[in-house]
């Protein structure tokens, strides 16, 4: 339980849970969704949910 608590772990899981986050900003749940579950679950849920969602159907542009 003591590597949960040290700063470079905590450092890393945010880092890669942003990391999550921007690759998912064009996936059905954007951003905030992305980089919220792999940040709550672990960056690994995130990056399973991120390979399992469909892509955001943005508007055309005329």
């Amino acid at each position: 339980m003591i590597y949960i608590l040290n700063p470079f772990v905590v450092f890393l899981w945010i880092a890669a849970s942003w990391l999550v986050g921007l690759l998912g900003r064009y996936k059905r749940f954007g951003f905030f969704g992305n980089f919220l579950i792999a940040f709550l679950f672990s960056p690994i849920v995130g990056v399973i949910v991120l390979l399992a969602s469909d892509d955001r159907r943005l508007p055309r542009r005329p």
